[in-house]
């Protein structure tokens, strides 16, 4: 077991800003002391990003594959400590720390892969006539510099996506990690820096929104990826500089239907996994579950007793199925969701019991015959709470799912495949799932969602794709 001495002093920036200090959401332990960027830091950035970018671009690609595989290398030394750091500073409970942990290096072993796979296509220029006598491909070169905002529920991971993608594109990146999870960031440019990564490569700033907003808002930046609440990213959609890419990845409901022939004890053991993880504090953690009504009240039960198994406590003991939330406050307005779809008519099954000293501890929640109308069946909870609502109409409840604000993914158990096929052509959320639950993912898919819940598509191969831009080349022979 590892133990992180208090204060730690993270200096990410070369000012002399003011320190904030870091506890865990665990136990309000002080964790660390990070330094914030101030207007200098910024005006700093933008003044030298644009040569950073010139050293990173005219790294050849097995360079810049390298040092990508030789961080995953670094990052796997220390796997241990990471984890424990992950579980202490975002309250994710250690055994899925670790798991995020091998999924970090993962990503930043496919980045180097696709680092590789970099390229353009020969177009076929003589299906015309006046193609006739012309060679024309294509190739890809960096957008250019990457301003990477990052959450908290994924502290490694995410980063390693957002970071990775643009290294491997042949870009600069600037990351501003979530104000709750610094040290994850900390790490991981050590590693990058001990794997030969030129000064300036990755620069990490902590910094107050207006600032933050001056890089959103700086035409020195070609591309932003933002990782948050949709009410944020679509904000800093609107102040972007002209010309400047953005990719938005945000949240949904994660809605799970059950049919008439689905294998219950499989669904009740899925969802509970994917209802809970991290504490419901996922983007596409399952949130709504519709149950067909031969089903409903034996799934319910089940799915209750299940939900009643899992450990709650503090995320560092390797036994913690559910750690905290990562703020008070995020307990309090869960509980008034909960608190209104009560009064609307639904009914509370199981949990809304807070613990803890710091009262951030919301046990896994289950309601039953939630109205459509209620603020936990329209927007995302992002909590240990599910809605389980019976069903008999199929088509009406794949209106229901599509009509929502938030098409990011969504799931099906059946054992009917044809069914599960056809439904797959009508539902339209990004992601479909057949017979796992929503928040399940692998790092090469692609990931992202519709309406609300995003723009532009993540993935490694993808991502890497949008932080690039396509030069056509045409010769005429």
């Amino acid at each position: 077991m590892f133990h992180l001495p208090e204060n730690i002093p993270l200096k990410f920036t070369t000012s002399l800003g003011p320190w904030s200090e870091i506890y865990s959401p665990n136990d309000g332990k002080l964790l660390c002391k990070v330094q914030q960027g101030t207007e200098e830091d910024i005006q700093n950035i933008l003044s030298h990003t644009k040569n950073i970018q010139k050293t990173i671009s005219s790294l050849l690609p097995y360079e810049r594959s390298e040092i990508l595989k030789k961080t995953a290398q670094n990052l796997q030394e220390i796997q241990d400590q990471l984890a424990f750091v992950i579980a202490s500073e975002g309250g994710k409970p250690l055994k899925d720390a670790k798991v995020e942990v091998q999924r970090a290096i993962g990503t930043l072993e496919l980045c180097a892969e696709e680092t590789l796979r970099l390229s353009g296509e020969t177009i076929p220029m003589e299906r015309s006539s006046s193609g006739k006598d012309h060679i024309s491909f294509t190739m890809r070169d960096p957008i250019g510099p990457v301003l990477a905002i990052s959450a908290f529920n994924h502290p490694l991971n995410l980063i390693a996506h957002q970071v990775g993608c643009a290294l491997a594109a042949g870009c600069c990146v600037v990351l501003k990690p979530a104000p709750a999870t610094p040290m994850s960031a900390h790490f991981l440019e050590e590693a990058l820096k001990k794997a030969g990564l030129p000064s300036g490569g990755l620069r990490v700033v902590l910094a107050e929104i207006p600032l933050v907003e001056k890089l959103v808002s700086s035409p020195v930046f070609d591309y932003v990826s933002f990782i948050g609440s949709a009410k944020v990213g679509w904000n800093l959609r609107k102040i972007l500089a002209p010309g400047t890419r953005l990719a938005l990845e945000h949240g949904g409901q994660a809605p799970a239907l059950i049919r008439e022939d689905a294998d219950i004890d499989h669904a009740v053991t899925t969802l509970t996994r994917g209802a809970f993880y991290h504490a419901g504090q996922v983007c596409i953690s399952t949130q709504i579950i519709y149950v067909h009504e031969s089903l409903f009240k034996n799934f319910l039960q089940k799915f209750k007793e299940s939900a009643l198994n899992l450990k709650v406590g503090n995320a560092t003991d390797i036994e913690t199925d559910v750690g905290p939330l990562i703020r008070t406050s995020e307990v309090t307005r869960l509980q008034s969701w909960i608190e209104e779809a009560i009064q609307q008519g639904a009914s509370c099954e199981l949990g809304n019991k807070i613990s803890g000293n710091l009262k951030q501890y919301l046990s896994p929640t289950i309601l039953s015959n939630v109205p459509s109308h209620s603020k936990l069946m329209t927007e995302e909870a992002f909590g240990p709470v599910v809605c389980v609502n019976s069903f008999r109409d199929e088509n009406q409840v794949l209106d229901d799912i599509n009509s929502s604000d938030y098409l990011f993914e969504a799931s099906l158990f059946t054992k009917n495949i044809s069914r599960a096929l056809q439904i797959a052509k009508k539902i339209s959320t990004m992601t479909f799932v057949i017979n796992n639950h929503t928040a399940f993912r692998v790092d090469q898919m692609p990931f992202g969602g519709h309406k609300k819940s995003g723009l532009g598509m993540g993935g490694v191969k993808y991502s890497i794709e949008e932080m690039t831009r396509l030069k056509q080349v045409i010769i005429k022979i």
